[in-house]
């Protein structure tokens, strides 16, 4: 299984989320850049949670403006 983990600014639950990828797989996942747009060659795309100044900044929203998500959108309609 080929996991790779969304990095946007301001979030603290990655590290955690790789942790327990791993644990799971045993491959380490690949960090994917929230400016990236390329998901390709991956079974699961993990948005992990938690905003390090909760969502008082509006993060989530800037978040679903990154230029990944619609790379993650095209890998969920694909069935990913």
């Amino acid at each position: 299984m080929k996991a790779g983990v969304v990095i946007f600014p301001g979030i603290n639950r990655e590290r955690d989320m790789v942790i327990a990828l791993e644990g799971s797989f045993g491959v380490k996942p690949r960090m994917v850049w929230h400016k990236e747009t390329d998901v390709s060659g991956l079974d699961l795309v993990v948005i992990p949670g938690g905003f390090s100044f909760g969502d008082y900044l509006r993060c989530g929203a800037m978040a679903a403006q990154s230029p990944v998500m619609q790379a993650v959108r095209d890998h969920a309609a694909r069935g990913g």
